[in-house]
């Protein structure tokens, strides 16, 4: 069994959510990524290994150069921790509407 890395683990630095957000916009190669920090390559090299491993990111190749991009299969253990979370939030902002609906009807 092969076992990978917590995505949320993953998701908690900073620096990675910035690759994920700048990947789901195109693919990019590692300098493209790496143009948008002071970071060494290197630096982000490691970080978007992590993404790799835990199979938020892609690998695709094109010629000589590797593209990363993101794939959405990846997010799925994040959306489905969100989910419940999501419509608890929905549920109040509905229920707060109804309130400051009927307290201005009844000014």
């Amino acid at each position: 069994m092969k076992l990978r890395r917590d995505v949320f683990q993953a998701i908690a630095d900073p620096t990675r959510r910035t690759i994920i957000t700048l990947v789901a916009m195109q693919a990019l190669t590692p300098t493209a990524i790496a143009e948008n920090f002071d970071y060494s390559r290197q630096t982000i090299s490691k970080h978007i290994q992590i993404l790799t491993e835990c199979e938020i990111l892609e690998q695709e190749h094109s010629g000589r150069e590797i593209y990363y991009r993101l794939n959405p299969d990846g997010m799925k253990d994040i959306a489905d921790f969100i989910e419940p979370f999501r419509k608890l939030w929905d549920d109040r902002f509905s229920k707060l509407e109804s309130v400051m609906k009927n307290h201005l009807s009844n000014k």
